[in-house]
This record gives structure tokens, C-alpha cells and sequence, in this order.
């Protein structure tokens, strides 16, 4: 089981991986579109990825904004298909 901090940890960068492609999750969320089950299966699966540094890092350039999540990005497909509903 993972300890609180590294689940706030990557719940954020969900979070901001969303807002630099665009999609207010939290919108989402609240509209039915992304259940509460599937944002805990999200950030369970970004606490497994491999480059949370280089995410971060990502998510901080200044521009702020992303076209598509990163190819190691495990939450890409989902995400993707989040911002097809979107738009």
C-alpha cells in the first residue's frame, strides 16, 4: 500500500498533467464523466510509473501546456480519451 504523501504526490500531477492538456478533471468529476473509482485507479497507476521527476518537470515549464501526455505517461490512454469527451 502506498503512504499518503506519495499518493498526494502523484494525485497532483494527475491532476496537472490534466490542466496542461486542457481537461478540468475536477469538472469532470463532478459532471459524472470520471467516476471516483477511475480517479483512484489513475493515481494508483501513476504512483507506478517510472519518471515522476521528469514529469514534474514537465508539468513546470513556464508555457504550462501539453498537446498530448508524455509516451511513458500511464494514465495516456485515459487521459486521451478524457479529452475526446472534452471536445
Amino acid at each position: 500500500m502506498q503512504d499518503a504523501a506519495t499518493l498526494k504526490k502523484h494525485a497532483a500531477l494527475f491532476d496537472e498533467m490534466g490542466s496542461a492538456l486542457g481537461l478540468d478533471l475536477q469538472q469532470q468529476a463532478i459532471d459524472g464523466g470520471l467516476p471516483r473509482d477511475e480517479i483512484s485507479e489513475a493515481v494508483l497507476r501513476c504512483t507506478k510509473c517510472a519518471h515522476p521527476g521528469q514529469c514534474a518537470s514537465l508539468l513546470a515549464r513556464p508555457d504550462g501546456q501539453l498537446a498530448t501526455p508524455p509516451d511513458y505517461c500511464r494514465n495516456r490512454d485515459l487521459l486521451d480519451y478524457l479529452g475526446e469527451q472534452d471536445g
